[in-house]
Formats: structure tokens, C-alpha cells, sequence
């Protein structure tokens, strides 16, 4: 018994490991269907993950994927081998908010923001930006893309330093403690 409950221990231990090291190759490795160039940071997909089919650039951080309603548990009694599943389809070029939940049976569309925080009960169309609980589209992604331009900034490829500064002068926010920044200790790979 001990050394069962000992071998789950290191087995689960190794799929966090792997799946922070390389979140796209264990996402595979369990069975999630993936497209190319996506972006996985923390993300569960839950006990059925071959139910789960992502397109190409997809990014996801802190993000639930649930393909199966454990509410079934209520009918047990009278129907003990009853299941609910549902696929999870998500399109291309998605971005999807830190902790959002997406609930059996749901399609994303194409080209679409989901906010964070969002549950996702239902279909989402393509081209928009949708929000809330439940999640529901709140304008299209043009208008989205519209209503910020104004406000992106573009220095993702900057050097943290620079960056800092950058944002520290565009926001007027003055730090004046013995705050320390070198790129060096921080790592080049940090970006926001």
C-alpha cells in the first residue's frame, strides 16, 4: 500500500515537472489534440483530455478545460454508470484570460478573446471578445482592437530594464526606493 501510494507520488510529481517544463509536449503526451505555435502556462485539462482539441496559436494560462459534468453524481442511485462528456473545441488564434473555465461541449470559435475569469457554458462565434459568468460575447474583436489601439504599447521584445523604464515613464509612476533591476539575475526570458 505504501509504496502504491509512494509511485503515484513520483508519477504525479514528474507530470507537474513535465508539464512546466514543456507544456505542449505533455499536453500531448496525455492526449490533447494541439495546432502549432500555442502558448500553455498551468493549465489542467482535466480527466479526459483527449476530448480536448486546440488550434493553432492558442494561449492559455491558469485555464480549466472540464469535459465531463460531475453533476451526474445525483442520478447515481437509480443509474450508477451514468456519464456526462462533452467535447472541447477551441479555433485559431484564441487568447484565453487567466482562469478561465470551459464547460463540456463548448466550441470557440476563430480570432477570439475570452476574459479572465470567464466560464465558458456555451459556444462562442469567431471574431469576437467575450466575457463573464457566464461568458458572453461583448463586441467583436475589431472593435475591441479599435478601442485599444490607442492604449498597446509595443515593447515585448525589449530588455526588462528598458521595459521597466519604458512603463514606469509611460504610467508618470516614480519609484524612489532601492528597487534594483539587472537583466542579467532576472533572465532575459521573463516578458510580460
Amino acid at each position: 500500500m505504501f509504496l502504491r501510494g509512494l509511485i503515484r507520488c513520483v508519477r504525479k510529481a514528474h507530470e507537474i515537472l513535465y508539464s512546466y517544463l514543456d507544456p505542449i509536449g505533455c499536453a500531448r503526451a496525455i492526449g490533447v489534440h494541439i495546432g502549432k505555435d500555442c502558448r500553455l502556462i498551468g493549465v489542467h485539462f482535466g480527466s479526459e483530455p483527449f476530448l480536448v482539441t486546440l488550434g493553432d496559436h492558442v494561449s492559455a494560462a491558469d485555464v480549466s478545460f472540464i469535459t465531463h459534468d460531475g453533476a451526474a453524481w445525483v442520478f447515481r442511485k437509480e443509474f450508477p454508470e451514468v456519464e456526462l462528456f462533452g467535447p472541447i473545441i477551441v479555433g485559431n488564434n484564441v487568447f484565453l484570460g487567466a482562469g478561465v473555465k470551459v464547460l463540456p461541449g463548448v466550441t470557440i470559435g476563430d480570432n477570439v478573446v475570452v476574459g479572465a475569469g470567464a466560464i465558458v457554458v456555451g459556444d462562442i462565434p469567431s471574431n469576437c471578445v467575450a466575457v463573464g459568468v457566464p461568458a458572453k460575447p461583448i463586441r467583436t474583436l475589431d472593435d475591441y482592437w479599435t478601442r485599444n489601439m490607442h492604449r498597446f504599447t509595443y515593447v515585448r521584445s525589449m530588455p526588462l530594464k528598458a521595459k521597466r523604464e519604458h512603463l514606469l515613464k509611460l504610467f508618470n509612476l516614480r519609484h524612489t526606493g532601492h528597487e534594483t533591476l539587472d537583466d542579467a539575475a532576472v533572465g532575459e526570458k521573463v516578458r510580460g
